[in-house]
């Protein structure tokens, strides 16, 4: 090869600076310590959520009758004045029963005030808590987009009052509205994330709209009008495509939004039925009894405000790293 050809060929190789916006947005990403901080914080949470129910030695919805309130602790139980109760109040039941009573255990976070391994319910009420803000997050994200797309790219009548019913909506209070479910259809897990869904998605939509009203004024969008591309094919290919940064950013704290709704609603007595729980329900229950096991409220309380920050510091890492925030 010759040095004419060698150099026209390095002229031809990619340099860093020549790298897609993409790749670029994650390079960013990964140099943000507490974003990517957050991000493994919210793979260990799942992780432990998702698999953890199934390595654990108690299912959650067990009543073990004789270790009600029990603290956190590492030790065996049935201690030796635990068995004594336990000999005294198995009086006249079979040899069988005694024995199956008096087995080894252990509560590595103690029991919550019917007797129930709390580790084993914090992994449920963190796996339900976390499935609750996907799917809803999922509602929201399709209805949001779709949405807020179609009113900014029509504008004019169209725009008014797609957005007039978005303002409707926000005057109507959420409580409410989800009460009024709940009598009419009755309390469900669906029901919940339904509920969140319906209403989560019009801050969405607001944000998708205000960029679709930019974005359909690009050279590019305009272009594609010219050569006769019609209103659904634009949406598809030039408007929703451009969309995606300011909306997988936005979607995290969405996210978190969801999950802190769904606990306080679960808090409240209306999320997921016994013997389901959720992170809300947990502290709902900690709180009546914070003062005989204070456990049985930190736990879970924790692990909610360790689920939000790990997804408010990758939203917010994201923001940066795709310039959906003004900086």
């Amino acid at each position: 090869m010759t040095e004419s050809a060698r150099t026209i060929e390095e002229g031809f190789q990619p340099s860093s600076s020549a790298q897609s916006p993409s790749r670029r947005a994650l390079r960013r990403f990964r140099r943000n310590q507490p974003a990517m901080a957050g991000l493994l914080a919210l793979i260990a949470i799942a992780l432990v959520c998702v698999f953890g129910p199934l390595l654990s030695p108690h299912p959650y919805d067990r009543v073990y009758r004789d270790y009600v309130k029990i603290a956190p602790s590492l030790a065996v139980h049935p201690t030796e004045a635990e068995k004594s109760r336990i000999v005294a109040r198995a009086a006249g039941e079979s040899e069988g029963v005694v024995e199956a009573r008096l087995q080894p255990i252990v509560f590595p976070l103690g029991t919550d005030s019917n007797g129930r391994d709390l580790w084993a319910r914090l992994l449920i009420g963190g796996r339900v808590s976390l499935l609750v803000g996907a799917l809803a997050s999922a509602v929201a994200l399709v209805n949001g987009v779709a949405y807020g797309a179609i009113a900014g790219y029509f504008g004019g009548r169209v725009d008014l009052v797609m957005m007039r019913i978005v303002d409707v909506l926000y005057a109507l209070p959420f409580i409410f509205f989800v009460i009024l479910l709940i009598v009419v259809l009755g309390r469900s897990f669906l029901l919940v994330v339904a509920a969140i869904g319906a209403v989560e998605w019009l801050d969405m939509a607001r944000i998708v709209r205000g960029r679709a009203l930019s974005l359909k004024r690009q050279d590019y969008v305009l272009a594609a009008e010219a050569l006769g591309v019609d209103a659904r094919g634009v949406l598809l290919r030039h408007i929703v495509p451009n969309l995606i940064g300011p909306v997988i950013a936005y979607l995290t704290l969405v996210a978190a939004k969801v999950i802190l709704l769904e606990s306080f609603l679960s808090f409240l007595g209306l999320g997921v039925q016994e013997p389901m729980t959720s992170l809300g329900a947990l502290i709902a229950d900690g709180a009546r009894n914070i003062e005989d096991a204070p456990g049985m409220l930190i736990f879970p309380a924790a692990l909610l405000s360790a689920l939000l920050l790990a997804l408010t510091l990758i939203g917010e890492g994201l923001s940066d790293a795709l310039g959906a925030r003004e900086r």
